[in-house]
């Protein structure tokens, strides 16, 4: 186990002091108030941590605090990792970006897109007339690979209560992305039987694209998704202590996982099954890491796939995952589906899992031309500035209800750089 340490002063990486004292103080209110249990924040810059900063507690009850080696869930912060497996498989042209979907997984052939119904009553409707609960039509066309990987395929999450097609999801147990007790080949099987909400490649809509990449990974590779993490990418990069369970020695060091409470306090919940192989290998949500780790994992990226004289990647297939991949140069508020046309969304395009700032001056929180990155559902956040050369990485473990700590993480992080 290694774990992350500041390597240089904040004045010779260019960052002012004070401001990331500003910082500090306020997300350390956050604990006081008992809004968030805990933190750990890094900012490095051309690869040399700058600021390092941990405050409050991985365990409110055992009052355990949180240090540089706790380890995270890190939910959708996973889906980055995955695009990277998805393109290691590209390079070796073992698979292609453009590739039918349905060329790994038959059960996606003939993909039928909702036309009309509510979806309360479960899906059925596979001749294109009335049906029970939904209506549906052929797709105009094959789901992509690349549209797995930039959440246009048509696909979404049962949880969002938003269209009639997530109802669907729910009625057959989707409602947590997963059937209770299936593995990753039978939920996605159950994927393949729900209809589209749109035609693969028209809109933007957040969803279970990732489990289903993760199972092409395995049938493209021959291997179950955790050993490809493990010998291809993890291993690789000296990320020892991330992956889909934990080993013995290092359960001590989990934090505990939170939901916000409707009074705005916090509340223990369970998390992932970590203590042990999960059944469910999750490429949308299911890695646990480090810091230490995912520093590794942004610099990597930030080098254009090279991290201490081990190439993961081409710089090609980088600058292919973090620019923005929309047709046309399209931004989420705009290309979304009405769920997500919200203002956070404003100024971001999307990559191979991965926002990008397409326009800053729309941007919610002040950000940089070609900045990417992602969050997690217990909200763990990870962006990479190229132009100012910055890797700055958020964690806890709070599931929010209206808790929103990104645009001020970013607001202040961004006063904190001065050069």
């Amino acid at each position: 186990m290694t774990q992350l340490r500041q390597e240089v002063g904040p004045d010779e990486a260019g960052l002012d002091g004070e401001a990331l004292d500003r910082l500090e103080k306020h997300f350390a209110r956050h604990v006081d108030e008992g809004r968030l249990p805990g933190w750990l924040l890094s900012v490095a810059r051309g690869g040399r941590v700058a600021h390092l900063t941990t405050y409050g507690l991985r365990d409110v009850a055992a009052g355990l605090p949180v240090g540089p080696d706790t380890l995270w869930r890190i939910y959708s912060m996973t889906k980055p990792v995955t695009a990277v497996a998805v393109l290691l498989l590209v390079e070796e042209g073992r698979l292609g970006l453009d590739d039918p979907l349905e060329r790994h997984l038959p059960a996606f052939a003939g993909p039928r897109v909702y036309d009309g119904g509510s979806g309360i009553e479960g899906p059925d409707s596979t001749e294109g007339t009335e049906g029970v609960g939904v209506r549906t039509r052929p797709a105009a066309g094959p789901i992509l690979i690349r549209h797995l990987l930039t959440h246009t395929a048509g696909l979404t999450f049962g949880f969002y209560h938003h269209h009639p097609v997530d109802a669907l999801y729910r009625a057959s147990g989707l409602e947590y992305s997963v059937p209770p007790g299936a593995d990753l080949a039978e939920t996605v099987e159950v994927y393949a039987r729900m209809p589209l909400q749109f035609d693969p490649g028209t809109q933007w809509n957040y969803s279970v694209a990732s489990n289903v990449l993760g199972r092409v990974i395995e049938v493209v590779s021959g291997q179950p998704l955790d050993a490809f993490f493990s010998t291809r990418i993890l291993g690789p990069l000296g990320m020892t202590d991330t992956g889909f369970h934990l080993a013995p020695e290092q359960a001590p060091r989990l934090a505990e996982l939170y939901r916000e409470t409707d009074e705005g306090g916090i509340a223990p919940v369970p998390g992932l099954p970590v203590h042990g192989r999960p059944r469910f290998l999750s490429g949308s949500g299911g890695l646990v890491s480090s810091a230490y780790d995912f520093h590794r994992f942004m610099e990597m990226l930030r080098r254009g796939g090279e991290l201490d004289g081990v190439r993961l990647l081409s710089a090609v297939s980088v600058a292919l995952m973090t620019g923005n991949r929309l047709p046309g140069g399209a931004v989420l508020r705009a290309f979304g589906a009405p769920v997500h046309q919200e203002p956070g969304n404003d100024g971001l395009g999307f990559g191979f899992n991965v926002s990008v700032v397409v326009d800053p001056s729309r941007t919610l929180a002040p950000s940089s031309l070609g900045t990417y990155g992602w969050t997690g559902a217990a909200t763990t956040a990870f962006w990479v500035d190229p132009a100012r050369e910055l890797t700055v990485q958020f964690m806890t473990q709070v599931r929010p209800k209206t808790l929103k700590v990104f645009p001020e993480l970013r607001r202040l992080v961004h006063e904190a750089v001065v050069c």
